[in-house]
């Protein structure tokens, strides 16, 4: 299962990669923008510190339950594009990163969830029935580990090339 670095780096480099190389309007991704990103890219595990929460009054919240829905992202979709009609274009796109950190969030333990459980239960609370690709299934963990260095690493010579972040030092 992909690490919680890994969901902040992808949604991070993901968002920094269209904002350096598709985006029209730069003004509206700034550091902020990113950083939203990223921790949007976390924002669905959300559900497991509310459990720990819960869980002393008695109730319990299912991983990968309501907070890995496409729901849970259309809380954020719908307030993005309200903004948008009212050309609040810098606050719609925070919210449409989000949408996006949560969906990419999704993705990746949809193709990469290693554990024997239930897989991403998209239609939650709709349906229990729990999806996942496993694609990683038969690898240690160590090597997620190995994956989140190599992205972070991979990010760094980018930013180094695009932005030379090595004058900065």
């Amino acid at each position: 299962m992909p690490y919680a670095v890994t969901h902040v780096l992808t949604a991070i480099i993901l968002i920094d990669i269209y904002r350096d190389y598709f985006a029209k309007h730069k003004k509206y991704f700034t550091l902020h923008t990113i950083f939203i990103a990223g921790f949007a890219g976390l924002l669905p595990d959300i559900d497991l510190p509310l459990n720990w929460l819960f869980s002393v009054f008695g109730f319990s919240i299912l991983h990968r339950s309501i907070t890995h829905t496409p729901l849970f992202a259309l809380v954020f979709l719908i307030p993005a594009f309200i903004l948008l009609r009212y050309k609040k274009h810098k606050s719609a796109m925070y919210f449409f990163v989000t949408c996006f950190g949560i969906l990419l969030h999704i993705f990746l333990d949809y193709i990469a969830t290693t554990d024997k459980g239930i897989g991403i239960m998209f239609f939650y609370p709709f349906s229990n029935a729990g999806y996942s690709l496993s694609l990683l299934k038969n690898i240690s963990p160590d090597i997620f580990a190995a994956i989140d260095a190599i992205i972070l690493l991979l990010w760094l010579w980018h930013e180094e090339v695009k932005h030379k972040i090595s004058d900065f030092i």
